[in-house]
């Protein structure tokens, strides 16, 4: 009898096992399901988790927004001068971001080169959850994602959203589309090591003035987390440059002086491509899908060899094209470019613009 009572308590506890595992099943399923993909539209969503699929080493990465991941192809970099370079780079990442996405990088490989695009110290602190959720989301976590979101939630957010993405995602059920249900468990690669591939022309008409600011300074927090990174890099033996993008609008010429007045303080080095533009061939008319915002392939060819010369006769990096195993990697990397590349041509010539591969639904 003693026998049949320690069976059924072996049984019930058996069950209530199963069904919890079962229930937390079910739970982790409909999360997956409900956050969104960033496999279409907004692939920028997809950026900051593609870094963790990588499989070779990195001399140089490369942080920051738009203006990073949409200005070097380090395919290119690679093809040219064998750099093997990475884009940390997500729709309007802050600099608070950047800080603890280089503390990720830090855990696992340390790069020769940190290279930073400035544009993001436009913006002092986190303005919209948006954005934090397209860098955040895709983070691993670790104590520098736990203080990356603290430092970066805006009114209204929670930091059980984040981790119970449900909380912030359940009204998306009328949303869902089969993009949702096909990638629950797997996505797609979006980028070539973090850059975003656009081949259409967009020539760059007149740009609207930039209205004047009361103050051109950077705002506290910005110039905390610059500092940071800085510090940083010092520690780790990392060398750091300050980089623009050759993109007029968006900037001012304060800013630009407020940066050289930073690097000449701490010994740093600050490329404004801006300056180069003439330099590496650059031509607004065909060289931007989107009216002179962002560059195109054409774009960040040119600048990626210009800058690929520029980092092969300043640091000592290695030349990955002699590495067989890192070789064979960059090897399906060039193959997946060249595919995307020649589809997204295909579309322009059958259809006079890019439908698979569509425009940004958030300005960045």
């Amino acid at each position: 009898m003693a026998k049949t009572k320690e069976s059924r308590s072996i049984t019930k506890i058996i069950t209530a096992l199963v069904l919890l595992a079962l229930s937390f099943g079910i739970f982790w399923f409909v999360q997956r399901l409900f956050m969104p993909k960033y496999q279409k539209g907004v692939i920028e969503g997809s950026f900051t988790e593609e870094y963790y699929k990588e499989k070779v080493p990195h001399d140089v990465i490369i942080f920051g927004d738009c203006d990073a991941y949409e200005s070097y192809s380090p395919v290119k970099m690679y093809q040219e001068y064998g750099i093997s370079a990475y884009i940390r780079g997500s729709g309007e990442q802050y600099i608070n971001q950047t800080y603890y996405l280089l503390k990720d990088v830090l855990r696992t490989e340390t790069p020769k080169v940190v290279v930073l695009s400035i544009h993001n110290m436009q913006h002092d602190v986190p303005r919209k959850e948006a954005y934090n959720r397209m860098t955040l989301d895709g983070m691993r976590w670790s104590k520098d994602k736990v203080d990356a979101i603290n430092s970066s939630m805006t009114k209204g957010e929670t930091f059980a959203s984040y981790v119970f993405p449900i909380l912030r995602y359940h009204d998306r059920w009328d949303k869902l589309t089969k993009t949702d249900f096909e990638h629950v468990f797997t996505k797609d690669i979006t980028s070539h090591n973090g850059y975003y591939m656009r081949c259409d022309v967009n020539p760059m008409g007149t740009l609207p003035k930039m209205p004047p600011k009361i103050s051109y300074r950077f705002g506290d927090n910005a110039m905390y987390y610059l500092d940071q990174i800085r510090l940083l890099c010092e520690e780790k033996g990392i060398q750091l440059l300050l980089v623009r993008a050759p993109i007029e609008y968006g900037w001012y010429e304060q800013w630009d002086k407020n940066i050289e007045e930073y690097a000449a303080k701490y010994g740093l080095t600050y490329i404004n491509f801006c300056d180069y533009a003439d330099d590496m061939g650059i031509d607004m008319k065909k060289d931007t899908y989107d009216k002179g915002l962002h560059l195109n392939i054409y774009g960040a060819e040119k600048l990626s060899v210009y800058f690929g010369k520029y980092l092969t006769e300043n640091y000592q990096l290695t030349d990955y094209r002699t590495v067989p195993a890192v070789a064979a990697e960059y090897e399906k990397d060039i193959k997946f470019y060249n595919f995307m590349r020649d589809d997204q041509l295909r579309e322009l010539e059958q259809y006079g613009e890019l439908r698979s591969y569509g425009a940004n639904a958030i300005e960045n």
